[in-house]
């Protein structure tokens, strides 16, 4: 079982591509706060970025960044064009055509591939969620196999041919699982008393592997110590230390993530959902889902999938799923 692989499916990880911006000299591009993570890629030249109440980080060619709350946020071609850029002062831009955005005076110098990743409301255990505020990889750090993920987007961009939708789509997810990789490598100590460190403990990770492969077993602290050969005062105390809680209670939390999916988007019974993820009665799983939900599982099937008609009609109410600005949303300055 790879965890990591696991909890990005359940909780609904996707990464689509937005902008590519192609910039000359003194711009500036603000960036709406959005719900999803917002990551940018410098394939080319250099720009700066500003987040609120920092001070602008210079981004050299083959940096990624990855803004995991989808904070707003600023790019410009220096740390003058950041700071006087805000959501009422930017510089105009224009589509080149690709999926291409025109930002800047002159010819272009600089390259940036921005895209954004979404997750499931409906699941608590996440992993976007856990990350600092930014995540900067610079190219020295990135190593080959991020690099080289960068410029197999850029070049499927720059030559799109059949299909080419679905090649750019997987090759933002691959990016996310990349860097994810070098910045868990980098820093361990960042990673600590959340999910994020099952991913850097053999024991509490094969643990928590256990109970993703098997989440309707009858798992307790001792089964799972036993079947790991430690014991049972071993596990708690590492569990606790690298996931922030006991193995009890991050069962009972993936069961609920599990059943809050199923219950949305199946119409199996409450007692089909209760023995899908280890509950021998409706009664102690409705008890267990209103704890974790504060509500019981039919009000919650109810309202989720109201909430999901809604975001699903939004979504096309709100333009073309082609658009080149969907992380980086700009706007024409007024005249």
């Amino acid at each position: 079982m790879d965890v990591l692989a696991d909890v990005l499916a359940v909780s609904g990880v996707r990464g689509t591509l937005g902008a590519r911006i192609e910039a000359g000299s003194d711009w500036g591009w603000w960036a709406d706060p959005s719900p999803a993570a917002a990551f940018h890629a410098v394939t080319a030249g250099t720009a700066w970025l500003g987040l609120p109440g920092q001070d602008p980080l210079q981004l050299m060619p083959g940096d990624v960044v990855l803004l995991p709350t989808g904070t707003e946020h600023v790019l410009g071609s220096d740390a003058a064009a950041v700071a006087r850029t805000s959501e009422q002062v930017f510089s105009m831009w224009e589509r080149a055509g690709s999926g291409a955005v025109r930002i800047g005076d002159g010819p272009v110098q600089t390259h940036i591939l921005c895209a954004h990743y979404g997750h499931d409301p409906a699941v608590a255990t996440q992993v976007l969620t856990l990350l600092p505020d930014l995540v900067h990889i610079r190219a020295e750090n990135g190593g080959g196999c991020l690099e080289d993920t960068v410029r197999l987007l850029a070049r499927e961009l720059a030559h799109p041919q059949i299909a080419t939708a679905v090649v750019l789509d997987s090759l933002v997810d691959i990016l996310l699982v990349q860097l994810l990789r070098v910045w868990l490598e980098d820093r361990p100590e960042s990673s600590q008393a959340s999910w994020l460190g099952v991913l850097g403990d053999p024991v509490v990770g094969a643990a928590v592997a256990r109970i993703h492969a098997d989440p309707a077993r009858d798992w307790t602290t001792a089964t799972l110590a036993h079947e790991l050969s430690v014991s049972r005062a071993t596990l708690s105390r590492r569990f606790d230390a690298v996931v922030g809680q006991s193995p009890a209670a991050y069962l009972t939390r993936w069961r609920m993530d599990l059943a809050a999916r199923r219950l949305r988007d199946t119409d199996d019974s409450l007692e089909a959902v209760a023995q899908a993820v280890g509950y021998t009665s409706v009664y102690a799983f409705s008890r267990a889902f209103s704890r974790a939900r504060a509500q019981p599982p039919g009000r919650y099937r109810v309202e989720a999938r109201a909430a999901q008609r809604g975001g699903q009609a939004a979504a096309a109410a709100g333009g073309s799923a082609g658009s080149p600005v969907r992380v980086c949303r700009s706007q024409v300055q007024p005249a």
